[in-house]
């Protein structure tokens, strides 16, 4: 038997009788550690995420707004994102307070206790220390309801500060009447144009002092009548609207009454319906816990984001209306595609179907598809355009609902375009360091995704295109080095040396290439023959996970959950345990997968091993926990297995309950396959991909940079490859070459072109080029200074070898100091009449890398006495963020006698009050230094 291809078939039994799941939901699971939840009150993918706010400076442990190792309240706000790893949200914060008349964040605070603090499906309360009052929270999908009960009688205060969070950019109100206001808020954070409306009401009469000044943006609200009395209750109804006042009056119909308690029990109901889609049945509460947790992660997004009306704000800014499906946001695609989405195709459908047609909306509107979308704004963050991922996945499983033309047409434009290394994806086959970062990262997501489109175009019998992405499918061959056996970045048309698989760097997205090296989901077997077979396949699987649990190169606070090189806690690794049962070993699957459960989700705040990342921490223990993992999204019948992590789990597809037990008998689909009797269907070894290319060569030299003479050697993969190639040098680049046969190494002396190709008797790769340059001087460097390792631009030559930077400094280009001023002498070995000196500087501010405040000059002749040749200060605005070059050149002395130039430029220093990493240490970015 080949359990890692099973068709899947399934039993009928009877529904169960209606159960209390979201009893075992502990919200807190993940507000500890890294996880990045937070703990507040919400409904299945609810427009309202109310919950507690214990940041508000966007640090990394704070992005969800909330941090279990904090004791400090500022306030409940409406929005929260669940599990990211940059900050946003916490729109209309509103804080309880007993006699604070001013919006200073630091004095209307409140320190609490765990001991006094609850949370479960729908619900949240705490006990305010510093004012005696007790907060309930609870919500529907569209209006947030707070309860506040003042325990002594008070003269109470409740803060409206719209400056919390994120940038404040715009505002505006409307006092309906004493018990009414409603609120516009328009933020910049990761999402730059983020607009919502509020509508406010109060249970008894109040007044709304409103302040506006350079510190405070809000309101101070109380009540009217003066004092509370002791143990009586403010009543407080927040309801959200993405389009207008309008739209928040409309959504506030969703709750009638001033009932807490029946908010709470339809929020409980609501959780229940959705969570009664999985049914596991076990004696260990942890377990119920930590599994119905998971599930209950996955269904807090994504979002709906229209009104009751239908009305949504779309990608173009303007108002539309959904018609045959609600519209939706918050879609971390390069993290749900995994495994988030591959359970949405089995338990929800319509939803499925409706992300989908959110999707074609926004490529409608803004002319393509998501790729990390939220509140109507495209972040841009991650890579990949892995919504084709989602659509592949459900027209491959035969989910119906939208449009199957339209979506393949926005597919198809989104692979087309030549942004984010596409361009030289296209041209040669793979993306290089010097096209783009993350380069190999990026070339073998792209590789995947269009062999979803591919799918895609099968379905729907589009046979040349068909063709043309499942070439494109097979680019990964590209970036593979079959010598080392892993994913490699390419620099100039070669392998980039000096490789450390371990290293993380700027050419992986979030990881080095041993958790890259096995992201082939669309041509596992292919990739198995590439590492030499399902033996020495095995064998690096094994190397992966026995190496040592530690990484190099830059600190990277997403990989987390180490088992040897594999990474749990980021989402690039997830599928690689179930990788053995494609070269029939199971039981090695289920060692890892078992362990990974067992040891890396547990029922405390610290219980997530990495950012949940909008569900798909937790959608791989759900996947897993029920033994199976869709390792391929987009294919029609696979799926790995394992043993099931609970006795008895039934699932709901289609409002129907449908059986798995832990023999696999009753492994469940209900994707169109036929069931003969309860045997599962077993499948002949096949690959998933059945579409050959020819990789491209291998260009080979020391450096891109040489003085004299350099050394080429062109390499490829099989012996039997016949390699030809064209030398274009400086002088005859427009000549009219022939490419001619490759025999043996060769030697340029001038600054070169190399263009090559492979041709076998099955064909012929894509030609690829390589320059190389001839450096424009004889000239050495001494850096005084030491510059990260990351950003080392190939070395001290680099900043003097005629080849400039691009304002794309992940590409490698440019040497990077922190927390250091840049000091270096060049000597020009002999005495030469100096007129110019000039620096050349990158600023990114985002990014901590900010102008020197000032360049100094010097000169000498023996290398010991330095006369001053000038200074050049900066002028660029350091709160700009687009990334800007500057040349710091000085000329103002003339004919200046020297051997040695001194270059000394000052750091900005520590990031400043208005910087998003205020307190940390700035980097200087330097690249050429030129001297006439």
């Amino acid at each position: 038997m080949k359990p890692f291809l099973i068709a899947l078939a399934f039993l009928t039994t009877t529904i169960s009788q209606a159960q209390d799941f979201a009893k075992h939901v502990n919200p807190f699971i993940g507000t500890g550690g890294h996880g990045h939840t937070f703990p507040g009150a919400t409904v299945p993918y609810g427009m309202v995420q109310l919950s507690p706010d214990t940041r508000i400076d966007g640090s990394w442990d704070g992005c969800g707004g909330y941090h279990y190792s904090d004791n400090l309240i500022y306030g409940f706000s409406h929005t929260h994102l669940n599990g990211t790893g940059v900050s946003d949200y916490g729109d209309i914060m509103l804080m309880p307070t007993v006699g604070i008349n001013t919006l200073d964040s630091k004095l209307y605070s409140s320190k609490f206790q765990h001991k006094n603090e609850k949370a479960s499906a729908g619900f949240y309360s705490v006990h305010l220390d510093k004012y005696n009052i007790d907060v309930r929270l609870t919500t529907s999908t569209r209006v947030g309801f707070h309860e506040y009960t003042f325990h002594d009688e008070c003269r109470p205060h409740i803060m409206l500060d719209l400056n919390h969070r994120d940038k404040l950019i715009g505002k505006d109100y409307k006092i309906i009447n004493d018990k009414t206001i409603e609120i516009y808020r328009q933020s910049e954070a990761w999402a730059r144009n983020q607009q919502i409306w509020a509508r406010i009401e109060f249970n008894q009469p109040m007044f709304f002092e409103y302040y506006n000044n350079s510190m405070q943006n809000g309101f101070i609200i109380h009540p009217k009548k003066g004092n509370v009395k002791k143990g009586e209750k403010i009543l407080v109804k927040v309801s959200l609207s993405p389009t207008s006042y309008e739209g928040a009056k409309l959504n506030s119909s969703e709750i009638k009454h001033w009932d807490f308690d029946k908010v709470h029990k339809d929020a409980i109901a609501a959780w229940n319906k959705e969570l009664s889609k999985i049914e596991v049945t076990s004696d260990d509460k942890d377990k119920l816990a930590i599994f119905y947790t998971a599930l209950y992660h996955t269904m807090m997004q994504p979002n709906i984001a229209q009104d009751l009306d239908g009305k949504y704000r779309g990608r173009d800014n303007q108002i539309h209306v959904a018609e045959g499906f609600d519209y939706y946001t918050v879609f971390s695609l390069w993290d749900t595609f995994r495994g988030a989405h591959p359970l949405y195709t089995l338990i929800d459908k319509k939803r499925t179907a409706d992300y989908i047609n959110t999707f074609i909306k926004q490529y409608e509107q803004g002319g393509r598809l998501p790729v990390w979308e939220l509140a109507s704004n495209e972040t841009d963050c991650m890579i990949g355009y892995h919504s084709v991922s989602v659509i592949a996945d459900a027209m491959a499983k035969g989910i119906k609902g939208f449009d199957y033309e339209k979506a393949f047409e926005a597919s198809k434009a989104s692979a087309m375009r030549d942004v984010l290394g596409l361009d030289a994806y296209k041209k040669n086959g793979f993306i290089s360091i010097d096209d783009e970062h993350e380069s190999v990262s990026k070339t073998l997501e792209y590789a995947y995704d269009d062999w979803c489109i591919a799918q895609m175009a099968q379905i729907l019998n589009k046979q040349e295109d068909y063709q043309y992405f499942m070439k494109r499918s097979q680019n990964w061959k590209n970036i593979f080095d079959w010598e080392t056996g892993f994913m490699r970045p390419k620099k100039n048309g070669g392998w980039d040396k000096p490789f450390d698989p371990r290293e993380v760097n700027n050419n992986f997205t979030e990881g080095n290439s041993w958790q890259y090296s096995f992201f082939v989901p669309q041509d596992i077997y292919g990739m198995i023959q590439a590492y030499g077979g399902p033996e020495k396949f095995e064998a690096k699987l094994d190397e992966m996970f026995n190496s040592e649990s530690k990484t190099t190169g830059r600190e990277q606070v997403d990989v987390t959950g180490l088992i040897g090189q594999y990474a749990h806690g980021n989402e690039p690794s997830h599928h690689m345990a179930y990788l053995y049962n494609y070269v029939e070993k199971p039981e090695k699957t289920a060692a890892k997968v078992h362990y990974i459960l067992d040891n890396f989700y547990t029922n405390t705040p610290d219980g997530l091993i990495g950012n949940e990342d909008c569900g798909q921490m937790s959608a791989w223990y759900v996947l897993s926990s029920m033994g199976i993992y869709d390792v391929t999204p987009g294919d029609m019948i696979l799926w790995a297995t394992v043993k099931p992590n609970f006795e008895k789990i039934k699932v709901s597809v289609e409002n129907e309950k449908k059986t798995i037990n832990e023999s696999f008998k009753d492994i469940f689909s209900d994707f169109g396959f036929e069931k003969e009797g309860d045997e599962v269907f077993e499948l002949d070894y096949y690959p998933l991909s059945y579409y050959e290319i020819i990789p491209v060569p291998v260009i080979q030299s020391e450096s891109k940079a040489f003085k004299d003479n350099l050394k080429i050697e062109l390499k490829s993969q099989y012996l039997n490859d016949v390699i030809y190639f064209m030398i274009n040098d400086k002088d005859d680049h427009l000549a009219k070459k022939m490419f001619v046969k490759y025999s043996k190494p060769f030697e340029i002396s001038q600054t070169s072109t190399i263009e090559a190709y492979v041709k076998t008797n099955e064909g012929q790769s894509n030609t690829i080029s390589a320059t190389f340059f001839k450096k424009p001087n004889n000239y050495s460097i001494n850096i005084k200074s030491i510059y990260n390792p990351q950003y080392h631009a190939g070395g001290p030559e680099g900043l003097l070898d005629g080849i400039l930077g691009t304002e794309n400094w992940r590409k490698g280009d440019w040497q990077g100091y922190q927390s250091q001023d840049f000091e270096a002498v060049v000597d020009l070995k002999e005495v030469k009449s100096v007129n110019e000196i000039s620096a050349r500087f990158l600023q990114d501010q985002r990014s901590w890398i900010l102008m020197p405040t000032k360049v100094d000059y010097y000169v000498s002749e023996d290398n010991v006495n330095f006369t001053y040749f000038g200074s050049v200060n900066n002028t660029l605005d350091p709160k700009l963020e687009e990334n800007t070059i500057l040349n710091f050149t000085s000329n103002e002395t003339k004919d200046k006698k020297a051997r040695y130039v001194k270059v000394i430029a000052k750091n900005f220093g520590k990031l400043p009050e208005w910087h998003q990493g205020a307190g940390g240490d700035a980097f200087i970015f330097v690249d050429e230094i030129t001297i006439k």
